[in-house]
């Protein structure tokens, strides 16, 4: 899957983040995040829906059951939100569950919880079903795996 279409779409969705950061700052809880996103994205111009519930999909079948996102920026790219001391495997495994039950393509953890805002970027290869790390111009980086321990994963 060629993630680089996406590239205008994630810089624009980390730029509305980063002012929400620069104003609110760090620590507040996610609710106020996830409202501020909403109001920055709007100012921008950015198609977006908040707390978008989403079918899920098992194989070919789509489910009846709905999961809902924080925020999905033009249909394409879930944005989960976090308000944490630090990012944790749990964190991007849900992520991850998210892109691969709705068939996303792109996902983006973003936390608020630390005096720098963190960010990383996923895709999800469809012919693999695996999420793999993105750079800032969406290249991958590595693919993901779940069980991996490891919390140094920002890029």
């Amino acid at each position: 899957m060629d993630f680089k279409q996406y590239k205008s779409i994630v810089y624009n969705t980390i730029g509305a983040a980063m002012e929400v950061h620069s104003e609110l700052n760090w620590g507040l809880l996610e609710p106020v995040y996830n409202e501020a996103m909403h109001l920055e994205l709007m100012e921008r111009g950015i198609a977006h829906e908040v707390l978008k519930s989403l079918p899920c999909y098992y194989k070919h079948h789509k489910m009846q059951k709905h999961y809902q996102m924080d925020i999905v920026v033009e249909n394409d790219v879930i944005v989960e939100l976090k308000s944490a001391a630090k990012l944790i495997p749990a964190h991007r495994a849900q992520l991850f569950n998210y892109m691969r039950i709705t068939r996303k393509p792109i996902g983006l953890l973003i936390n608020f919880g630390q005096s720098r805002l963190q960010g990383e970027r996923y895709g999800l290869d469809q012919t693999t079903n695996e999420c793999v790390l993105l750079d800032k111009n969406m290249s991958i980086v590595e693919v993901m795996d779940e069980n991996n321990e490891d919390d140094d994963n920002q890029k």
